[in-house]
C-alpha cells in the first residue's frame, strides 16, 4: 500500500512539474515575437542578423556607426 500511495504522489508532483514548464514556454515564446531583426545591411547586402533592444531599429553593434 506504501507504494501505490508514493507513486501517486510523484505523477502528481511530475504533472505539475509539466504545468510550470508549460507556462514558463509560453512567456520565452511571447517575448521571442516581439524581438526585431536589426534592419542593417552587412558588406554582403544582406539583413543583419541580430536583434534590436525593441527602441530602434538597429542592433547595438550598428548604433554605434
Amino acid at each position: 500500500m506504501r507504494k501505490v500511495k508514493k507513486t501517486a504522489k510523484k505523477k502528481a508532483s511530475a504533472k505539475k512539474k509539466v504545468a510550470k514548464k508549460k507556462v514558463a514556454r509560453k512567456a520565452v515564446a511571447k517575448k521571442r515575437s516581439k524581438r526585431i531583426r536589426c534592419m542593417a545591411k552587412t558588406k554582403d547586402g544582406k539583413q543583419c542578423k541580430r536583434f534590436t533592444d525593441g527602441k530602434s531599429k538597429l542592433c547595438s553593434v550598428h548604433k554605434k556607426k
